[in-house]
C-alpha cells in the first residue's frame, strides 16, 4: 500500500511519501541512502522468506517523492526525528530495523536514542567510522557555491567510479536527490563520523546487529573489530556500496536468515 503522511517535523512540514505491508509478526523498517528511495527495497515484498510480514518504507526527505518545506533542514539527526515521526504516525512500537549507508546512520541514531524498540538492526555499510565517508565528504573535496553544479559533479564521479552498481546509481541520482538537500545532508553525515562516536554507539546496542557489506569493501578497517563485538558480518559477492542492486538475491537471503534467528529471540527483548 502505498501512501502519504502529512507530518512537521522540527517545525518543517513534509508529505513522506511511504509503501506499507501489513501482516503478521514484528514489522521490518527499511531506511534507503543518499540519492536512493524506498523502492530499493520493493523487491522485499515478493520474496518468499519475508511473506506475510509487516514491512515499511518511505522516501526520505530531499528524496525521491517525499516533499519538504525547507531542504536546508536536511540533517541526519532531521532524518532521525522524521523516521520517529513516520513510525508514532503508523503506530509500529517495536520493528526490526534496516538501514543502507544514509539509511544505516539514521538507523543508528534512533536505535541509540530508543533501544528498547528495536529488536534487530542491519546495517547496510553505513556509517560507523571516519573511512565511510567516501560519498559524503565529496562536499568538502569537491566543493561547489551552487548546489545543482555540485550533484551534477557529484553525479558523473559515481558514474566514472570502479565500482559494483556505481554507474546504476549515478544514473538515478538526478531523479532521486534534490541538490539543495546534499549540503546538510553531506555535512552532518561528516561531522557525525568524524566527532559522533560511532562505532562506540553501534558496538553497545542490546539487540542482535549484523553489518552487511559487498566483497569490493572486505578491506574496511573496523570488520574485525565488529565480529569480535558481537556483531553478525555478511559479506555479499560481486557487490560494492549498494548489494541490493548488485546482488539482490544473497542481500535478501542473508537479511532473512539474520531476522530468522532474531526473531527466535523476540519474547525475551520485548518489554
Amino acid at each position: 500500500m502505498n501512501e502519504r503522511l502529512d507530518l512537521r517535523v522540527d517545525g518543517v512540514d513534509l508529505s513522506v511519501a511511504a509503501s506499507r505491508r501489513d501482516g503478521t509478526g514484528t514489522p521490518v523498517v527499511f531506511l534507503h541512502g543518499f540519492g536512493s528511495t524506498k523502492e530499493d527495497y520493493a523487491d522485499v515484498a515478493l520474496h518468499p522468506a519475508f511473506a506475510g510480514r509487516p514491512l515499511l518504507a518511505y522516501d526520505a526527505p530531499g528524496c525521491g517523492e517525499t516533499t519538504c518545506e525547507d531542504l536546508s533542514r536536511v540533517s541526519i539527526p532531521f532524518l532521525m526525528r522524521t523516521a520517529r515521526a513516520v513510525l508514532e504516525r503508523v503506530g509500529i512500537v517495536r520493528f526490526h530495523l534496516v538501514g543502507h549507508s544514509m539509511g544505516g546512520l539514521t538507523g543508528l541514531l534512533l536505535a541509540h536514542l530508543e533501544p528498547d524498540r528495536v529488536l534487530s538492526f542491519v546495517d547496510i555499510e553505513g556509517n560507523v567510522a571516519p573511512e565511510d565517508c567516501f560519498l559524503s565528504r565529496q562536499i568538502l573535496t569537491h566543493p561547489s557555491d551552487d548546489a545543482e553544479d555540485f550533484l551534477a559533479d557529484f553525479t558523473e564521479r559515481a558514474r566514472r567510479a570502479p565500482q559494483f552498481a556505481s554507474a546504476l546509481y549515478a544514473a538515478g541520482l538526478p531523479h532521486k536527490v534534490r541538490a539543495d538537500a546534499v549540503r546538510a545532508i553531506f555535512e552532518s553525515m561528516v561531522d557525525l563520523s568524524d566527532h559522533g562516536d560511532l562505532m562506540t554507539k553501534f558496538l553497545s546496542l542490546p539487540f542482535p546487529r549484523m553489518f552487511l557489506y559487498g566483497e569490493q569493501n572486505a578491506s574496511l578497517s573496523y570488520l574485525t573489530k565488529l565480529a569480535a563485538n558481537g556483531v553478525e558480518l555478511a559479506e555479499i559477492a560481486q557487490s560494492g556500496h549498494w548489494p541490493m542492486y548488485s546482488n539482490p538475491v544473497a542481500t535478501w537471503e542473508r537479511i532473512a536468515d539474520f531476522h530468522a534467528h532474531a526473531r527466535a529471540d523476540e519474547p525475551r527483548r520485548i518489554r
